[in-house]
């Protein structure tokens, strides 16, 4: 268990660095793909441009990224007293469903974070908007409270048709009403061009309340050259839930809860990982994070094939306190064979997964990711890849040469 307490007793304070104000990009470059790279590879650092990584990935290489798209997730109020309550809508609970709960007409149940929320004392929150030619009028009515974020029922006449024919979902409902929630750091409103900037080009499956944001710099034509060069491409999901902005508050990252977030694996593309002629590389912190937590599934699974939804949830601490006794093939056929067993041909499931240094990458080789902020559990991911002397070099090497950090700012190819 010494490895568990060293992992733990980790400082937070030891993965700080000085970030102004004036290097987090507010907004993306017109043209996406002609962002700064930093390419780190075997301890070498240089700054190239991200139209460039199609030739900079290993022969063979297996490209995989997170196609989650994000929902216009805040929803504002206004009181008849003038006041603004905000809904921020973190996942769904009835139906808990992704897919399912962007369907429902009339009624559904997120949990919810609620801004203002003094000033919502009691009684049904309501606005109209137009959908398609028909007034639609949305409720939100609070329910039970679960550590700061609420149970929201939210109701609307979605049983009548608009003008097209077509009853009115819940998605049509947040496309009209609901605003992109980008990052708090960025310190403005929300613009329009947000709908399109926070979004990758490949993003189809709704659910995230915040980009992958390392995906932000492809384009159509990025991956087509990646197509050119014989690197296969492959899709996950793994919807990004509000804790993603969620700082670390405690001294040690041994008291820092993380969260849960939904993952959607085709068995396809486990299949394809296990006969990778080459390395795979995770585009994103979420790719990351939904790849390296397929071992421990697997490894569930060796231990008790059966294991129903609840037992295949990998927790915070798993990788440092469960003896790996199998191959990372051995795991990932095991997932395999569970879905055989079960007629399924997608893995789902959900993560808890805390990577930090002295873990062991067990699938991914590479990563695509931007600059994360300070202190971060996102910061603690990279270091766990690099090494804990190589993070801050990285760092300091892009704070001197006019990288731009954060959501929209510049992004790093990482080779072992």
């Amino acid at each position: 268990m010494a490895l568990i307490d060293d992992i733990r007793a980790l400082r937070i304070a030891d993965y700080d660095y000085p970030l102004p104000d004036e290097r987090i990009a507010k907004h993306p470059l017109a043209q996406r793909e002609q962002c700064k790279l930093l390419y780190y590879k075997g301890g070498k650092i240089e700054e190239r441009r991200f139209w460039e990584v199609p030739a900079l990935l290993p022969e063979h290489a297996t490209l995989i990224y997170n196609n989650t798209r994000v929902i216009n997730a805040r929803l504002r109020f206004r009181k008849e007293t003038g006041s603004t309550i905000e809904i921020f809508c973190l996942e769904p609970v009835l139906p808990r469903d992704y897919e399912q709960i962007f369907q429902t007409t009339g009624h559904c149940v997120w949990q919810c974070l609620v801004g203002n929320s003094k000033r919502w004392k009691q009684g049904a929150l309501t606005q109209s908007v137009t959908i398609d030619g028909h007034e639609v009028t949305l409720s939100a009515t609070r329910g039970e409270q679960r550590g700061n974020a609420w149970e929201i029922a939210f109701d609307w006449d979605g049983s009548e048709s608009g003008e097209s024919g077509e009853i009115i979902t819940f998605a049509d409902v947040l496309e009209a009403i609901g605003e992109i929630p980008i990052p708090p750091y960025l310190n403005r409103g929300t613009e329009e061009s947000d709908s399109t900037d926070y979004q990758t080009v490949y993003s189809h499956i709704d659910g995230s309340v915040a980009a992958p944001t390392a995906g932000l710099h492809f384009t159509d034509e990025v991956l087509a050259e990646c197509d050119t060069r014989g690197i296969t491409r492959r899709e996950i999901t793994l919807h990004v839930g509000a804790g993603t902005f969620q700082p670390v508050k405690s001294e040690h990252i041994g008291d820092h809860p993380m969260h849960y977030e939904f993952i959607s694996v085709p068995r396809s593309v486990i299949m394809d990982i296990i006969n990778a002629p080459g390395p795979v590389i995770a585009v994103g912190t979420t790719s990351v994070r939904t790849l390296e937590s397929l071992y421990y599934i697997g490894q569930i699974l060796e231990d008790n094939p059966e294991a129903d939804e609840e037992a295949l949830t990998v927790t915070q601490w798993m990788p440092y306190t469960t003896p790996c006794l199998i191959s990372t093939k051995e795991a990932l056929q095991n997932i395999v064979d569970y879905l055989d067993r079960h007629h399924a041909d997608t893995y789902m499931g959900s993560t808890q997964l805390m990577i930090a240094p002295g873990f062991q990458y067990r699938i991914v080789s590479g990563m695509i990711t931007n600059f994360h902020q300070p202190q971060s559990t996102l910061l603690l991911l990279v270091a766990a890849f690099v090494g804990q002397d190589e993070w801050r070099p990285m760092y300091d090497y892009a704070m001197e040469h006019d990288f731009r950090f954060l959501s929209y700012g510049d992004a790093q190819l990482l080779l072992k």
